[in-house]
């Protein structure tokens, strides 16, 4: 993969950001998605933010070989703060952490985001943290993507700032508005094994010696919501 050949997980991404975006790109690593999107004239400005001076200087490496400083600015700083406001940003994307990560990242950034017209967030795991930040804090889901590259499966989370009071069901935290909906075929195939591993987790628990009972409830109910929406 280079600036010039995303990844199905990045390609996915980059189809969410707007024509023309001023878009931040946070944990950019080698900056191959910006790289990407100004290459092919997708976008009019970015920055390219890491807070590990490794893939900081990655990103800057390949910004400079194509050519593309003009476009965008790699920048060493802790997750939003390498936004500043004489940036007009109105695109963030954070895509390969952890949901947890994601959302702190978020909150610790808040202020950056008050001219934020749109969030594309992939989370590895915690989805329904994402979701949840979403509804409290002035964004709506707008378009969900699943996929599955390299053994993994991966959720892509597109929120737009909204003035309307937003509050999604469990059911919609959990497996996602839109994707609950469609059920494809990487969708199905997530949760199936999502749930054998909590029927293993299950077994495990009710062999234990003494067995906790809140966190037994806690699976179950998780069991009972996933062999409902497969049906």
């Amino acid at each position: 993969m280079d600036g010039n050949h995303l990844s199905n997980r990045l390609s996915k991404v980059a189809e969410y950001v707007p024509i023309n975006a001023r878009m931040a790109d946070i944990g950019s690593d080698h900056a191959y998605l910006p790289v990407y999107l100004a290459n092919n004239r997708l976008i009019s400005y970015a920055v390219a933010g890491e807070v590990v001076k490794g893939p900081f200087e990655n990103a800057k490496h390949e910004i400079v070989k194509e050519g593309l400083e003009e476009i965008i600015q790699p920048r060493l700083a802790d997750g939003l703060a390498a936004i500043e406001s004489t940036d007009e940003i109105d695109t963030v994307v954070i895509a390969g952490m952890g949901g947890a990560l994601i959302t702190s990242i978020l909150t610790e950034g808040r202020h950056k985001l008050d001219n934020v017209k749109r969030l594309i967030l992939q989370p590895n795991i915690g989805e329904d943290n994402i979701r949840k930040w979403v509804q409290e804090n002035g964004y709506q889901i707008s378009a969900e993507a699943i996929l599955a590259e390299d053994g993994h499966s991966y959720e892509i989370i597109v929120a737009d700032a909204t003035t309307a009071v937003v509050e999604y069901q469990p059911k919609e935290l959990l497996f996602g508005p839109y994707l609950v909906k469609e059920r494809n075929q990487a969708f199905i195939n997530k949760w199936r094994l999502e749930l054998l591993r909590l029927k293993e987790v299950e077994t495990q628990i009710k062999s234990a010696t003494t067995s906790p009972v809140e966190k037994l409830e806690q699976v179950e109910l998780k069991i009972k919501a996933i062999e409902e929406v497969l049906g």
